[in-house]
């Protein structure tokens, strides 16, 4: 009697500790998934935050690089084994979508791609470039159950990298009809912001203001080494000469959130990284006082 209860004892120990393992895998892909769906606001380009009305609400507001970067090139098969090439896309706007099937923002954005691909048919490409890990079979039944109807390709590191590495899903690139970026957008936008950008980039009447920006890492973070001033960061009190030094010193350094940026291109990625700001912060301290000394090659890194 005394050993079946306690090989009862022992079952159901077994059982709850798989219960608990499992609960424990839940629970951390839970945290994954709102990760993905949180990270757009958090790691949105101030210039994408911009987009939208005016500050009184009274007029809509879209925004285009004034120094466009070329589309990086690819030619790559897509879903069904057709050959998508950016070279065919010479005259049409591009909407390049990278996205995931896990990813819950990208399933809430595809009805809105659907709608644009409709509304501008021949005058608009999108193109969806998958970052699953899955196999290309289960995202084409994916795309189909979705009724995604515009080309779709397996996305890679190698890609990614080339368009200044996607770190949030979905981001989209907006190109104009000469194969150049002039936005980028981290995150979930409501139709009517893609609708407008479309519509001026073809020329047609838009009810919105058109206005510009400099890409100093808004759209590819290799141009925060052009940027003159960083969120939040407060370059009083330093000469033109100093400044340069500090942002030379941040777009060289490596920031230690784990984001492997430099300090520079984590402050344009994350206004709200605590630990870019302290970083910069102290850079411009140490300029101040002339306590800085030159960073040891050993922990210098550039992102190109």
């Amino acid at each position: 009697m005394v050993r079946k209860l306690a090989l009862i004892v022992a079952i159901v120990a077994a059982a709850l500790l798989v219960l608990g393992l499992e609960l424990k895998s839940s629970a951390s892909l839970a945290r994954r998934i709102v990760s993905a769906d949180a990270a757009p606001a958090a790691h949105s380009s101030p210039a994408a935050r911009r987009q939208g009305l005016s500050e009184d609400g009274s007029q809509f507001i879209i925004r285009f690089a004034s120094n466009p970067q070329p589309m990086p090139p690819f030619l790559l098969d897509d879903l069904d084994g057709e050959i998508v090439s950016t070279a065919s896309w010479r005259g049409k706007v591009v909407l390049l979508n990278f996205w995931a099937t896990w990813c819950p923002p990208c399933r809430d954005e595809i009805p809105e791609l659907i709608e644009l691909s409709k509304r501008f048919k021949d005058k608009l490409e999108i193109v969806g470039v998958s970052m699953d890990d899955a196999p290309p079979a289960e995202v084409r039944q994916f795309a189909r159950n979705m009724g995604m109807d515009y080309p779709i390709v397996m996305g890679s590191r190698t890609l990614s990298a080339e368009y200044g590495d996607v770190l949030v899903l979905p981001t989209s690139f907006v190109v104009n009809t000469d194969g150049r970026i002039v936005q980028k957008h981290e995150g979930l936008y409501p139709i009517d912001i893609y609708d407008s950008e479309v519509r001026a980039l073809l020329g047609m009447p838009v009810d919105a203001k058109v206005e510009t920006f400099e890409d100093t890492g808004q759209i590819f973070l290799k141009n925060a080494i052009n940027a003159k001033e960083l969120p939040g960061i407060d370059f009083k009190g330093l000469t033109d000469d100093q400044k340069h030094a500090a942002l030379k010193r941040m777009n060289s350094e490596t920031c230690t959130c784990g984001c492997k940026l430099t300090i520079a291109q984590c402050r344009i990625n994350d206004s709200e990284c605590t630990t870019s700001q302290r970083l910069a912060e102290r850079i411009v301290r140490e300029i101040r006082t002339g306590s800085g000394r030159p960073t040891p090659a050993a922990s210098k890194t550039i992102r190109q």
